[in-house]
C-alpha cells in the first residue's frame, strides 16, 4: 500500500514539474523583408551550392581545399566541438547514480582510559561502496541535457561559420591577387610606352617641333609609372603572405591563373529572408545560444523546489580480517530525503534573474544577427549591381581615351596648337581608366563572394 502512495506522490510531482520548466519554442525569424532588394517568393538560394561548384577556377578550388584542411582556426573549432561533445555526454550521465568505492586499513593504539587496560591496539579493515541518485522531478537534469545539446550544436554552427568565412577570405585574397597581377601588367606596359614617349620627344626636339619642357614632362610621366610599380609589387607580396597565413603555411609564392580567364557566375539567387536561419551558420549559432540560455533559466527555476535524493552505502568492516565476509562484518544503509531551500540569502532569486537577463540578451543577439545578415545581403547585392552598371560606361571610356592619346600625339607632331601637356593629360586619364576597369572587375568578384557568404554559402 505504501508503494502506491509513493507512486502517487511521484506522479503528482511529475505533473507539477511540467509547469516549472517551460517548453522551448524557436524565436521568430524576423521580418519578411530583411533586405530591400527582396522581391517575390523565389526560394532558390546560392547558399545551397557547394563552394567547389560555385568557384570554377581549379587553382582556387585547390587553395580552398587546403585551407579547410590546414587552417588553424578550423582546427581550433574542431577542438571546441570535441569539448562540447564531452559536456553533452556528461549531461546524459547525470541521470545515472554516482557510485564510489573505498578500501582502508586503520591501525589504532589505545591508552588508558580508552583501552581500560584491556585493549592496547586495534586494526580495522573496511571495504565499502556508496551510491547517490537524484530524481529529476522538476526537469533540471533534462534541461541541463538540452542546454548541453544546444551548446554542442552551437559549436558546430560556429565551426561552419568559420568555414564560410575562410572560403570567402581565401577567394577574396585570390581575386585581389589576380587584380594586382593585371594592374602590374598595365603598369609595365605603360612604362614601356612612356619610355618610347621620352625617346619620341627627344626626336621632336631635335626637329625643333617641341622644346625642352616637353622632354622633362615626358620623363616625369615615365617616373610616375616607375614609382607605382614597386607599390603594386609590395601589395602582391602582402596578399600572397595573407593567403599563406590562411592556408597555415610559411610565406611563399601562390600559384594562380589570371583575371582575364575568370567568368562570373551566371545566376545569383538569394532566396527569401527566412532562409537565412536555415543557411547562415552564425544565425544558427545565435539561435542555439538563445536556446541554451532558455534551458539555463529552466534550471534556475527548479532551484526553488525540493530535491529528492537517495543515497545508499554498504560493505564490510571488521577488526578481524577473517570476519570480513561474515554476517557480523557486513553493513548497509539506504537514506532517502527531500531538501527544500528555506533561506539562502536570495541566491536562488539572484540566479534566476541572472539567467533571465542572459536569456533576453541571447534573444537580442539572435535578432541582431538576423538584421546583420539582411544588411550584408543588401550591401552585396547593391555592390554587384553598381559594379555591373559601370561596365559599359567604362568600356566606352577606354575606347575614347585610347583615341584621345593617339590623336593628341599625332597633333603634337603636325600641329603647333598642341603641346605635350595635352598628351600627358590624356595618358594619365587612360592609365587611370585602365586601372579602374581592373578595379571594377575585382569589385564584381568581391560583391559575388560577399553575397555568397552573406546568404550562408561555403558553410557546408
Amino acid at each position: 500500500m505504501k508503494y502506491g502512495y509513493i507512486g502517487l506522490v511521484v506522479l503528482g510531482l511529475s505533473v507539477v514539474s511540467c509547469k516549472i520548466t517551460r517548453p522551448y519554442t524557436s524565436p521568430e525569424a524576423g521580418p519578411s523583408s530583411l533586405y530591400r532588394e527582396q522581391s517575390g517568393t523565389d526560394t532558390a538560394n546560392i547558399a545551397s551550392v557547394n563552394w567547389s561548384d560555385f568557384f570554377k577556377d581549379t587553382t582556387l578550388q585547390a587553395l580552398i581545399a587546403k585551407g579547410l584542411q590546414e587552417n588553424l582556426d578550423m582546427k581550433m573549432a574542431v577542438q571546441r566541438i570535441m569539448a562540447a561533445q564531452a559536456s553533452y555526454r556528461q549531461s546524459k550521465l547525470a541521470f545515472l547514480p554516482d557510485l564510489n568505492g573505498s578500501v582502508s586499513v586503520k591501525e589504532s593504539r589505545l591508552s588508558f582510559p580508552q583501552g581500560y587496560g584491556i585493549i592496547n591496539s586495534a586494526t580495522q579493515y573496511d571495504l565499502g561502496f556508496t551510491a547517490g541518485w537524484e530524481a529529476d522531478i522538476w526537469g533540471k537534469l533534462r534541461s541541463g541535457k538540452r542546454a548541453a545539446l544546444a551548446n554542442l550544436l552551437a559549436t558546430d554552427a560556429a565551426k561552419r561559420a568559420i568555414r564560410s568565412k575562410l572560403v570567402s577570405d581565401i577567394a577574396v585574397a585570390y581575386y585581389s591577387l589576380l587584380a594586382l597581377d593585371a594592374q602590374l601588367k598595365v603598369l609595365e606596359l605603360t612604362l614601356k610606352n612612356r619610355k618610347e614617349d621620352v625617346a619620341a620627344m627627344r626626336d621632336l626636339k631635335a626637329s625643333a617641333i617641341v622644346n625642352g619642357a616637353a622632354i622633362v614632362q615626358s620623363e616625369a610621366n615615365q617616373y610616375t609609372v616607375e614609382v607605382a610599380i614597386p607599390d603594386t609589387k609590395r601589395q602582391i607580396r602582402e596578399t600572397e603572405n595573407l593567403l599563406c597565413m590562411l592556408l597555415s603555411m610559411p610565406s611563399g609564392t601562390i600559384e594562380r591563373s589570371s583575371l582575364s580567364t575568370q567568368l562570373l557566375p551566371g545566376t545569383l539567387t538569394v532566396g527569401v529572408p527566412a532562409q537565412l536561419l536555415r543557411f547562415r551558420p552564425d544565425v544558427q549559432e545565435a539561435e542555439l545560444t538563445f536556446r541554451s540560455a532558455f534551458e539555463m533559466t529552466n534550471i534556475a527555476r527548479t532551484a526553488f523546489y525540493p530535491t529528492l535524493s537517495i543515497s545508499a552505502s554498504g560493505g564490510f568492516s571488521s577488526f578481524d580480517f577473517s570476519q570480513w565476509f561474515t554476517g557480523t562484518g557486513l553493513f548497509a544503509n539506504v537514506v532517502g530525503g527531500l531538501t527544500q531551500p528555506v533561506f539562502n540569502r536570495g541566491l536562488n532569486t539572484a540566479r534566476l534573474k541572472t539567467a533571465e537577463a542572459k536569456q533576453q540578451e541571447a534573444f537580442y543577439n539572435f535578432s541582431k544577427s538576423l538584421l546583420t545578415a539582411g544588411r550584408e545581403v543588401s550591401d552585396a547585392l547593391y555592390a554587384l549591381q553598381s559594379a555591373r552598371e559601370k561596365e559599359s560606361g567604362r568600356s566606352r571610356q577606354l575606347v575614347a581615351l585610347e583615341k584621345s592619346v593617339e590623336f593628341t600625339k599625332d597633333l603634337l607632331r603636325y600641329s603647333e596648337t598642341t603641346n605635350y601637356t595635352d598628351v600627358l593629360t590624356s595618358e594619365q586619364h587612360l592609365l587611370s581608366a585602365q586601372m579602374g576597369q581592373i578595379g571594377d572587375q575585382l569589385q564584381q568578384w568581391q560583391a559575388v563572394i560577399a553575397l555568397y557568404r552573406a546568404v550562408g554559402g561555403g558553410a557546408m
